[in-house]
C-alpha cells in the first residue's frame, strides 16, 4: 500500500547528479491524485479549466482530474482506446486513438474532427503519442502496439510501416517523416524545436531515445542518431522543460526503475522520481507549468518542480 512521504525532502525525488538540485524543490513531495485505472497514459493539462485529462486505455475512457476539488470523473467513454493527448495552439484537445486508428481533434463545441486515419487508402496502425509544434503542425507516432490484441484496441494486420507523421497545421496535409525507428513511441521537441526526440521502444538489446535534426521549415528530419541508450530502463512518453531536460516515463522490470528519469540536454541522467508503479507518460501543468503530472500504471501522480515545461506538449 503506497503512502505519501510525510517528511521533507521527499526521498522519492532522487538526485543522480548535483545539477538536478536546481530542479528539485525540498518542500514538495509526490502526491497520488487518482487510482483505479488499468493502464494510464497521455496526460494533458487544461489551464483554462484547471484540470488534467488522461487516458485509461484498456478501460476505453479518458478521465478528468480537477485541481480545485480533486474530483475525478469520466470525460469521454468510449474513447476508442485513446492513448496520447495534447492541445493544439488554439487550445483544442488532440488525441491518438488505438481502436479508432486515427488522430482526432475535439472542437470547442465538443464535436470530434478526424485529422487523419489513413494514407493513400491504407489505414494507420494505432496512433500512440502526439505533440504540436509552434507552426501548428501536429506530429505523432504510429506503431503497431494497439493492433496486436484486444486489450488496448482491436487485433488487425498493419497496412503501413510504423512511422512518425506530420500533419500540416494550415493545409492538413499528412507527411511521413521517419519510418526507421524501432517501435516509435513517445516524442517531443527541444525548446527551440531544432531537435525531435523519439522513443524507439522495440530497439534491441536496449530501448533507445533517438534524436533527429529538424529542418528550418519543419518539413524534413535528418541525422537519425541514438541520443540515450536506456540500458535496463523502459522509456515511454516524455516531455521537455525550458532548459532542454527530458523528463521521461520510466520503469517496468526492476521496481527501483519505476517512475520518471530525468536527462540533461547532453543525454546524461541527472535525477529520478520514484513511483510505486511504472510511469507511462507525463506532462507539465499548473498555472506556471511547474507541476509534473505523471500517468503511471494504475493512477495519476503529481510533483511540483523548479522548472517549467515547454509549450506544445
Amino acid at each position: 500500500m503506497w503512502e505519501p512521504n510525510r517528511r521533507y525532502p521527499d526521498e522519492a525525488v532522487i538526485v543522480m547528479d548535483p545539477s538536478f538540485n536546481a530542479y528539485r524543490l525540498p518542500l514538495a513531495s509526490v502526491e497520488r491524485l487518482a487510482d483505479g485505472c488499468r493502464w494510464s497514459e497521455g496526460p494533458v493539462w487544461f489551464g483554462d479549466g484547471r484540470y488534467v485529462l488522461w487516458s485509461d486505455i484498456p478501460n476505453d475512457r479518458i478521465l478528468k482530474w480537477e485541481e480545485e476539488t480533486g474530483a475525478v470523473s469520466v470525460f469521454r467513454k468510449t474513447s476508442w482506446n485513446a492513448n496520447g493527448n495534447t492541445r493544439d495552439r488554439q487550445g483544442r484537445l488532440v488525441t491518438c486513438e488505438h481502436r479508432g486508428r486515427r488522430v482526432t481533434r475535439t472542437e470547442y463545441d465538443g464535436s470530434v474532427t478526424v485529422l487523419m486515419d489513413s494514407h493513400q487508402g491504407k489505414r494507420l496502425n494505432s496512433p500512440n503519442d502526439v505533440v504540436v509544434k509552434s507552426d501548428g503542425s501536429i506530429w505523432f507516432t504510429d506503431p503497431v502496439f494497439g493492433i496486436l490484441g484486444y486489450y488496448e484496441g482491436e487485433r488487425a494486420e498493419p497496412e503501413i510501416p510504423a512511422a512518425v507523421w506530420r500533419i500540416d497545421g494550415q493545409t492538413g496535409e499528412a507527411t511521413m517523416m521517419a519510418d526507421d525507428i524501432e517501435g516509435p513511441n513517445g516524442l517531443a521537441f527541444s525548446p527551440d524545436e531544432s531537435i525531435l526526440y523519439v522513443v524507439a521502444s522495440r530497439a534491441t538489446p536496449n530501448r533507445l531515445i533517438r534524436a533527429f535534426d529538424v529542418a528550418e521549415d519543419g518539413r524534413k528530419l535528418t541525422g537519425n542518431r541514438v541520443f540515450i541508450d536506456a540500458g535496463p530502463g523502459t522509456p515511454d512518453g516524455f516531455r521537455v522543460d525550458v532548459d532542454g531536460n527530458l523528463w521521461c516515463g520510466w520503469g517496468m522490470g526492476d521496481p527501483d526503475l519505476d517512475g520518471v528519469r530525468v536527462f540533461n540536454p547532453a543525454g546524461a541522467p541527472i535525477g529520478h522520481i520514484r513511483l510505486p508503479e511504472r510511469c507511462a507518460n507525463l506532462c507539465f501543468g499548473g498555472r506556471w507549468r511547474n507541476r509534473l503530472f505523471m500517468a503511471a500504471s494504475h493512477g495519476l501522480y503529481a510533483l511540483y518542480v523548479n522548472t517549467q515545461g515547454v509549450a506544445g506538449g
